[in-house]
């Protein structure tokens, strides 16, 4: 969450924006985007750019010495940010225009790749070279903060995304938020990604899972994917795989991919519900915070999903979905509202008895209703499964998080308590849960007790609570005790009549 002086900074951008006639929101969050694109592309060339030295291989810089932007070749140096943000507005505003927008617009050699795609209608709309001043001082600003406070790059557009979204919230135009990235961070270090997996978010919006997913295998697999030519093609050009039917998102989602080391990602403009979406046993993992509400076309609703859950609900329908998308031993880990856990209806029962009768389902982890707060304040879970298509649920793990590390009202400031490290711990360490009890955060539950509680999987239907007994003393005595104090009371109102009389 955006507090403090970043918030005033990014508010200060944002009137920036409003002063030269920018005042669509999503326009704000787009050009924002654009201009923290341009000035990572110059933080993560420099980094690819050490990293290539470090493991002896040959790296060619983005920013090489002849750039050709149209018919023209310049000094691909005065493309960088840290050189152009010190330019006068009036040449800023030239070279930004002229190189810098259409050298981002090109900057994919396959044409038919996701960021082509999505870049090719982009418009650069800052209208007059004071702004474009104001705002890359703003964004300079913003930078030095995040500096400052020792917060890392992926952070940055995040929580600005993120921020901005309220403003959009607020104004009622559009119900689009992030998944916080702590929350992502906690289940991409539940599902460890290995270099082999192939990942899918079907409503992935900004790229957030598998922009974490990425920087996960880059801490955990560095040598074996980029030692390993095949295994580096993989990971650059194979592994990702997002989709999504909001253009600005997988603009900025295309975005979010590159400046993060994947080159060549495939983020598509897709309706994952409809007949579109051909994907069936295609992704080892599939990583998803799907939209809980929306408007839903029921004709246009493929055929096969609502062969195993007949429902409008989007919830019910990406998990059915999410079954169909992996491949036999694929694991999924999503974000579903309570809801799932025990609606009551058909179509509810329906695909939480595929999930536990035909899949492996291993965890359900209930989150408290502050996670999406200021945005939405809905309950929600963490269903952990695999796809096996012929059972395999044995003991279903559940832990009852109650603390995420921020405080659960609007303000999600940061707090001591934190579930999530325990959460890691015990769900990478599952043969340890055997004996714990049902009054504990977590514990286990036979895949026969859900079935016989007509697969209910909230935690409430299986936690136990300890109440501690109460010695109360005699009836005797509590009597006593009101008599002595009705006497008390009595005898201190008889003063206070004598000395208002004597007044």
């Amino acid at each position: 969450m955006v507090t403090g002086e970043l918030k005033n900074k990014i508010d200060g951008l944002w009137d920036i924006f409003a002063a030269g006639g920018l005042v669509n929101p999503l326009d704000v969050i787009e050009q924002i985007t654009y201009l923290m694109f341009i000035h990572d592309l110059d933080d993560s060339d420099n980094v690819k750019a050490k990293e290539s030295a470090m493991l002896g291989i040959t790296y060619q810089s983005i920013f090489a010495e002849e750039v050709k932007i149209g018919e023209r070749s310049i000094n691909g140096n005065q493309l960088k940010w840290s050189v152009f943000h010190d330019f006068p507005a009036d040449r800023m505003y030239t070279v930004m225009q002229e190189w810098v927008f259409p050298f981002i617009k090109g900057l994919h050699s396959d044409k038919n790749s996701a960021y082509s795609k999505y870049m090719d209608d982009a418009i650069f709309k800052l209208p007059t070279p004071l702004v474009l001043s104001k705002v890359v001082d703003s964004l300079d600003e913003i930078y030095n903060l995040m500096t400052k406070e020792k917060t890392t790059d992926a952070d940055i557009r995040g929580d600005v995304y993120e921020y901005l979204l309220s403003r959009i919230s607020q104004s009622g135009l559009n119900g689009q938020f992030r998944t916080p990235r702590h929350i992502i961070k906690m289940m991409v270090e539940l599902m460890a990604p290995c270099p082999a997996d192939i990942l899918c978010d079907p409503a992935c919006g900004t790229s957030g899972f598998l922009v974490e997913s990425g920087s996960y295998l880059r801490e955990n697999h560095k040598e074996e994917i980029f030692y390993d030519r095949q295994k580096k093609d993989h990971y650059m050009n194979h592994m990702f795989h997002g989709y999504d039917t909001d253009r600005t998102m997988l603009r900025i989602g295309a975005m979010n991919m590159m400046t993060h080391g994947i080159d060549n990602p495939f983020i598509e403009y897709r309706d994952s519900l409809s007949d579109q979406n051909a994907d069936k046993d295609k992704y080892t993992l599939i990583l998803a915070n799907p939209p809980f509400k929306g408007s839903l076309d029921a004709e246009s609703v493929s055929a096969d999903l609502l062969k195993v859950c007949k429902t409008k609900k989007t919830e019910l329908l990406f998990l059915t979905l999410f079954v169909r998308m992996l491949k036999i031993g694929g694991r999924c880990a999503c974000i579903v509202p309570d809801g799932v856990l025990f609606g009551s209806s058909t179509a509810h029962k329906a695909i939480r008895k595929e999930i536990i009768e035909n899949q492996r389902l291993e965890a359900v982890i209930s989150m408290p209703s502050g996670v999406f707060k200021p945005y939405a304040g809905v309950s929600t879970a963490v269903l952990i499964f695999t796809k096996t298509e012929h059972g395999g649920t044995d003991n279903v793990w559940f832990y009852d998080m109650t603390a995420d590390g921020r405080s659960l009202d609007d303000k999600r400031s940061p707090v001591n308590e934190n579930d999530i490290p325990d959460i890691i711990e015990r769900f990478k360490n599952l043969e340890n849960e055997k004996d714990r009890k049902r009054t504990e955060k977590s514990f286990l539950v036979p895949k026969q007790e859900i079935v016989d509680n007509d697969y209910d999987l909230s935690i409430n239907k299986y936690k136990e609570t300890e109440y501690i007994p109460v010695e109360y003393p005699p009836t005797s005595e509590i009597m006593a005790n009101i008599k002595e104090l009705e006497s008390s009371i009595q005898k201190e109102l008889a003063e206070l009549e004598k000395m208002l009389s004597e007044d």
